[in-house]
This record gives C-alpha cells, sequence and structure tokens, in this order.
C-alpha cells in the first residue's frame, strides 16, 4: 500500500496532519478519559484533531535617545 500525497513530508517541513494514527488516538483518549482497559481496540471513537494557529507578535518600536 503506498502513502497518501497529504501525509507525506516534503522539503523537510512538518505541516498539520489531519489524520492520526491508532496510537496518537489511544493517548488522546486516555487524555480526556474516553478510554478503559475494558474497551476494546477495534471501532474507536472519533477523536477530533485542532490545528494550532500561532499569531506573529507585534513588534514594539523602541524611543532612541539622543
Amino acid at each position: 500500500m503506498t502513502i497518501d500525497k497529504s501525509l507525506k513530508v516534503r522539503r523537510g517541513a512538518i505541516s498539520n496532519r489531519n489524520v492520526l494514527t491508532r496510537v496518537e488516538r489511544l493517548a488522546k483518549l486516555i487524555e480526556t478519559d474516553r478510554w478503559t482497559d475494558d474497551s476494546t481496540i477495534l471501532g474507536l471513537p472519533k477523536v477530533r484533531v485542532q490545528k494550532v494557529s500561532l499569531k506573529k507578535k507585534k513588534k514594539v518600536k523602541k524611543e532612541d535617545d539622543k
């Protein structure tokens, strides 16, 4: 099976993915207390992937003393 184009790493940059691996999904479920040890690995509930967007800080103008 081939890797989908959206999942490949291009030019060394890591972009946000909208697909989580099973291990990542389990970690999110454990974090939100939606997973128990009795739960089955098949038919995992959906886990929302939140994209993190950082706002750029505005530069503060400094006044020069002459």
